[in-house]
């Protein structure tokens, strides 16, 4: 059991607002694949609340798209078609276009300096093939990212299809993913270096795109 995730649960005046934190992060790290079932019971003795609490915070995840109820079987982590995946991913790569044109926040050293850092961490993550720390730095990333677009209405669009993508992560090959990570940070680096958010947002358009192919490619291998 996380005592901090405890403590914060029973700290806060709405632990739903935790609690939907704390497993909506684990959803996009795959530490709760798609499939997983998610019991009211475990995760309120986990978060120190009774059951409602719980159960609000898996309806707010149930209405962002991310878990459903099945019969029989309870709450789980959804896996979305790739029908489903195609139109999120094509919304992504839309609204990247967007990061540079609607009042960005300003680019600064800060930005540069975590970009590097990430691209540094990747690196060595690469080595040792450990996969979950690819979706730890992809998780800074998008972090960095939001921290860059300075429209809410935006900035809340972005992260809600960022989570509702990670339903394909599962297939990723963590050898091409890391490489791939090693190429989006390097481009956001040139980026972030010129202080451009619209070319910040063509970098993420790009690699939005690169990541949906690799998806169907590892699809298309799994099928064969």
């Amino acid at each position: 059991m996380n005592e901090v995730v405890r403590a914060s649960a029973q700290r806060v005046a709405n632990p739903v607002d935790a609690i939907q934190a704390v497993i909506l992060q684990r959803i996009r790290l795959l530490e709760y694949p798609p499939g997983t079932r998610l019991r009211e019971a475990e995760l309120a003795q986990e978060f120190g609340v009774s059951r409602t609490p719980v159960r609000e915070a898996l309806n707010r995840l149930h209405h962002l798209g991310l878990v459903e109820t099945r019969n029989g079987v309870g709450t789980v982590v959804m896996q979305l078609q790739l029908d489903e995946l195609a139109q999120i991913y094509q919304m992504r790569i839309e609204v990247c276009a967007l990061i540079g044109r609607l009042s960005p926040n300003p680019i600064t050293c800060a930005h540069v300096d975590k970009a590097r850092a990430l691209l540094e961490q990747a690196q060595r993550a690469s080595k040792s093939g450990a996969s979950g720390e690819y979706f730890r730095i992809n998780e800074e990333i998008n972090a960095l990212v939001q921290n860059i677009i300075g429209n809410s209405a935006l900035r809340s669009t972005w992260d809600f299809l960022y989570s509702q993508a990670s339903s394909a992560w599962h297939h990723v090959n963590t050898e091409d993913a890391f490489q791939a990570l090693i190429d989006e940070l390097e481009d956001m680096i040139v980026a972030l270096e010129y202080r451009d958010p619209d070319a910040v947002g063509s970098v993420q358009g790009a690699h939005i795109r690169y990541g949906f192919l690799r998806l169907l490619r590892a699809l298309e291998e799994n099928s064969s």
